[in-house]
């Protein structure tokens, strides 16, 4: 986990933000549920990689802090007058507290053809939401970023309260999409509202961040373009959810962009060709338990149950998803145009 940050008590928000929020119990209980689905369904995507029922497994065990207050914050639906979602392959927390349902990942890690995201066509964490203004997830790092700027001028012609949120990694900073982003967001011509955020795990897949980045801090970026921009604890996340409703209540008014970093673990690796496998770094979830249990929110008893319930109904999902069939071949063609296949393409067999 990167050290730039001191330690500080769970919970403690910044003076600007609303501070009975610290003390809302079903807030709190709402999170933790939400980051132990997170965690129970990654941990079985992992499982599922390493038994043979999937091709490849990435995604965000660490991360849920950050990624659970951001999907519980975002103003969800389609058009510009709602946020669009740039999101990269660890942001299933994010979604999951936005309402998606875990089966559909477990779905997409087997290929089925009910897989809703991609047809059983798309690494596992890759998902596409129209009807939430979900981008489609691309593997190659950092584009996101591009598209966003897209998103981000309709947005800042349109007017109204709707923002383009970007999420990415700490090297993919180092891309050139990343600086694009961060130059056509701050063009006096027509600046955008663009929430960009960076979760800082550490590494990039085996290269420590400070062995790639001369800035004490990602979020300096935003010094060079004269733009708002933060550094947050996010293993903790009453604090990251203060920092998100702050950034994202200046982008919807000023209709401008902001840079927060939210550094956190990277507790299973970078992927499933890394090994996936546990790494001693603090756990989120674990932190948020201790201090639920020392206020008094949730007896350790309680917070178990969350686990059990969690996963049987991730084990029936499961099950569920064991017995549903493969993509039929000729299923191919479909969604490759939008109005529908040239009669130069064939529908059956063929070249």
């Amino acid at each position: 986990m990167p050290d730039t940050l001191k330690e500080r008590p769970l919970w403690e928000a910044p003076a600007s933000s609303d501070p009975a929020l610290k003390f809302d119990r079903d807030l709190l209980l709402r999170m933790h549920r939400i980051m132990v689905r997170t965690r129970v369904l990654e941990e079985r995507l992992i499982k599922m990689s390493k038994g043979g029922e999937g091709f490849f497994w990435i995604g965000g065990p660490g991360e849920e802090a950050f990624n659970v207050p951001l999907g519980f914050l975002i103003k969800k639906g389609s058009g510009v007058e709602n946020d669009f979602l740039h999101f990269h392959y660890r942001s299933s927390a994010t979604l999951l507290a936005m309402g998606a349902d875990p089966i559909d990942s477990l779905r997409q890690m087997r290929s089925t053809g009910t897989d809703p995201y991609s047809k059983g066509r798309q690494f596992v964490n890759h998902y596409a939401i129209p009807e939430w203004n979900v981008v489609p997830v691309s593997p190659t790092i950092e584009t996101q970023y591009l598209t966003a700027i897209g998103t981000g001028i309709a947005q800042a012609r349109a007017g109204g309260e709707g923002i383009t949120i970007v999420t990415g990694g700490d090297a993919g900073t180092a891309e050139g999409d990343f600086h694009s982003c961060l130059v056509w967001a701050n063009r006096p011509a027509l600046r955008l509202p663009i929430l960009m955020l960076v979760v800082n795990n550490g590494y990039g897949i085996s290269t420590p961040w400070r062995d790639q980045f001369g800035l004490k801090k990602l979020s300096d970026w935003s010094k060079a373009f004269d733009m708002p921009g933060k550094t947050i604890d996010g293993n903790d996340p009453i604090g990251s959810y203060h920092a998100l409703k702050e950034a994202m209540a200046y982008v919807r008014k000023e209709r401008k962009p902001y840079l927060l970093e939210a550094q956190a673990s990277r507790l299973y690796g970078h992927s499933s060709s890394s090994g996936a496998n546990r790494v001693a770094e603090p756990d989120c979830i674990e932190l948020l338990e201790q201090a639920m249990a020392e206020r008094g929110v949730a007896k350790p008893a309680q917070l178990k149950k969350v686990w059990e319930r969690e996963a049987a109904e991730l084990d029936a999902a499961h099950k569920k998803v064991k017995e549903e069939p493969f993509p039929e071949p000729q299923s191919v063609w479909e969604d490759v145009f939008a109005d529908g296949l040239p009669p130069s393409y064939p529908t059956k067999g063929g070249s």
